[in-house]
């Protein structure tokens, strides 16, 4: 997630790029071959640039609007589940009897936590999680999830065994471990609403035609205003397109939040943020430390 400090005017000239470059190359182009070239009995076509302009925006922000509720979306989930997991850390610690027998099975269930939402994270962004939770699951269960498809279900599934055997063993009742539970069918909820947002992106004509269109436009803007303008079509045309095409791009990075990239829902922090909750839940020794942003970016 790229932090409000760097909502700068060279970060966004430099966010747009070589197209930005081109469409001021090509207005001047235009404006040079119309003010020093003669062409004697040339007229330029009058192109409804306002008519043209108007629709584009409007499907831009159908688009863009589309793209952020997605973004949203998973912000929104991933918020649920730091609320969660911290229901559950709190719930598994203080509901779950504490006896000599038990304190190992209550450390572990919030600890096994930390390893769930880091492999959420890695299962979005299709990454490998083991380095991730090699520190907070046994050693023989992080090879059995080597062959597993859905590591972060596989955990949760893992976990609610063993409530299923704190019970067995009367340090929980039944009513304390259905509290407990009803929050891991939250998680397990939530999980679904990003798998959702993962697996179905929005459809291939919502990036390929506002990009088309976009482009399309720029190359006629400057031979729709160079009559007009003249010497100053440069400036304004590559104004317009400016913005343009910074609509065009924003709404293409926020489609897809979990790809890893630096306008996405910032997962790897959010983890964090669970981790350290839940160490000091438990009383590590040496929790983890919040993430820093790296050139304003919070990953």
């Amino acid at each position: 997630m790229v932090l409000p400090q760097s909502a700068r005017l060279h970060r966004m000239l430099g966010y747009i790029g070589w197209p930005l470059a081109l469409l001021f190359i090509w207005d001047i182009a235009v404006t040079l071959a119309y003010v020093y070239i003669p062409h004697p009995g040339l007229e330029l076509p009058v192109l409804p640039m306002s008519l043209l302009g108007s629709a584009l925006v409007l499907f831009l922000g159908f688009r863009n609007n589309s793209a952020y509720a997605r973004w949203w979306e998973a912000r929104t989930l991933w918020g649920a589940m730091v609320n969660s997991s911290r229901s559950y850390g709190r719930e598994v610690y203080h509901l779950i009897d504490s006896n000599p027998q038990s304190d190992k099975l209550r450390y572990d269930l919030v600890i096994r936590q930390i390893a769930y939402v880091h492999a959420l994270r890695c299962h979005l962004r299709r990454q490998k999680p083991f380095e991730d939770i090699e520190n907070f699951l046994p050693d023989d269960e992080i090879r059995r999830l080597e062959d597993v498809s859905n590591i972060p279900n596989a955990i949760l599934n893992r976990t609610a065994e063993l409530l299923s055997q704190a019970q067995k063993k009367g340090w929980v009742d039944t009513f304390r471990r259905v509290q407990i539970e009803t929050l891991l069918v939250d998680m397990s909820n939530a999980q679904g609403g990003m798998e959702r947002i993962k697996n179905t992106p929005l459809p291939r004509e919502y990036g390929y035609f506002p990009t088309l269109f976009v482009h399309f436009f720029c190359i006629l803007l400057p031979i729709g205003l160079v009559d007009t303008l003249t010497i100053y079509t440069p400036l304004a045309s590559s104004a317009v397109g400016f913005m343009l095409l910074a609509m065009d791009r924003i709404g293409a990075d926020l489609q897809d939040p979990f790809e890893n990239r630096a306008h996405d829902v910032p997962l790897t922090s959010i983890c964090r943020t669970i981790q350290i909750d839940l160490e000091h839940l438990v009383g590590t020794a040496k929790p983890a430390k919040p993430l820093q942003p790296v050139a304003n970016v919070l990953w």
